[in-house]
């Protein structure tokens, strides 16, 4: 079990960036791929990017690639999401996700995933 708290969410002016954090618990982190979603009102709950165990391997969706970077420090049991060039679009509430073995690699369908967090919210104003 892991429990997964997300901050740094908040209102940005559109070119802004900011960076969301993932907290999780237990001492099993290193051993869960991570990802980040994102859900807007009205909408589904989207892949936004995912990293493997060591962090050696990304994947993004292609309408955040070059922006976002995802990373993780096993140390801090800590995921990671910095967003750059914010955009109106970008608007959702973000969250991220833990997939336990087994696993075939870094899946882009939330129902993959096994445990969430509450959810951050980020507002980007035009």
């Amino acid at each position: 079990q892991v429990q997964l708290v997300e901050s740094g969410g908040g209102l940005v002016q559109a070119g802004g960036s900011l960076r969301l954090s993932c907290a999780a618990s237990g001492r099993t982190f290193s051993g869960y791929l991570m990802a980040w979603f994102r859900q807007a009102p009205g909408k589904e709950r989207d892949f936004v990017a995912g990293i493997t165990l060591s962090g050696g391997s990304t994947f993004y969706a292609d309408s955040v690639k070059g922006r976002f970077t995802i990373s993780r420090d096993n140390t801090k049991n800590t995921a990671y999401l910095q967003m750059n060039s914010l955009k109106p679009e970008d608007t959702a509430v973000y969250y991220c996700a833990a997939d336990r073995p087994p696993y075939s690699g870094v899946s882009r369908t939330a129902t993959a995933y096994d445990y969430w967090g509450q959810g951050t919210q980020v507002t980007v104003s035009s």
